[in-house]
């Protein structure tokens, strides 16, 4: 773990990548939210954070934003690659249990949840 800012608040380097210390959020969570247009003050609520973290986040962003940037495209693109694999992986299962007969008793249930989906599909065609 490395120490990233003199500041109370801090950003460091753990194996998670950058972090604000005292917290697991890392700067590519704020990331995240800065990109889909989120202000700083609702950011800082979503992840409950005190003003001294965020304004730490913010500023080592903008700050070092050539290095960060290129480090959250590699994060973007790991977590691409983690959602395929278990998208993979867990297709046959998903198959399997869609194949699977339904429990006694659950047959008013499953049919009723049928009717619904019929409902749904009519309204959006």
């Amino acid at each position: 773990m490395t120490l990233a800012s003199n500041g109370k608040a801090a950003i460091i380097r753990t194996e998670r990548g950058l972090t604000i210390l005292g917290t697991r959020i890392t700067l590519y969570d704020v990331m995240d939210f800065l990109k889909a247009q989120y202000p700083p003050k609702l950011i800082r609520d979503k992840f409950n954070l005190t003003d001294e973290q965020i304004n730490a986040a913010l500023s080592y962003l903008e700050a070092n934003r050539t290095q960060v940037e290129a480090e959250y495209q590699d994060v973007l693109q790991t977590r691409e690659e983690i959602r395929h694999y278990w998208e993979e992986r867990n297709r046959e299962h998903f198959v399997r249990i869609a194949t699977m007969p339904h429990k006694p008793g659950q047959a008013a249930l499953w049919a009723k949840l049928e009717e619904q989906k019929a409902k749904r599909a009519s309204k959006s065609s």
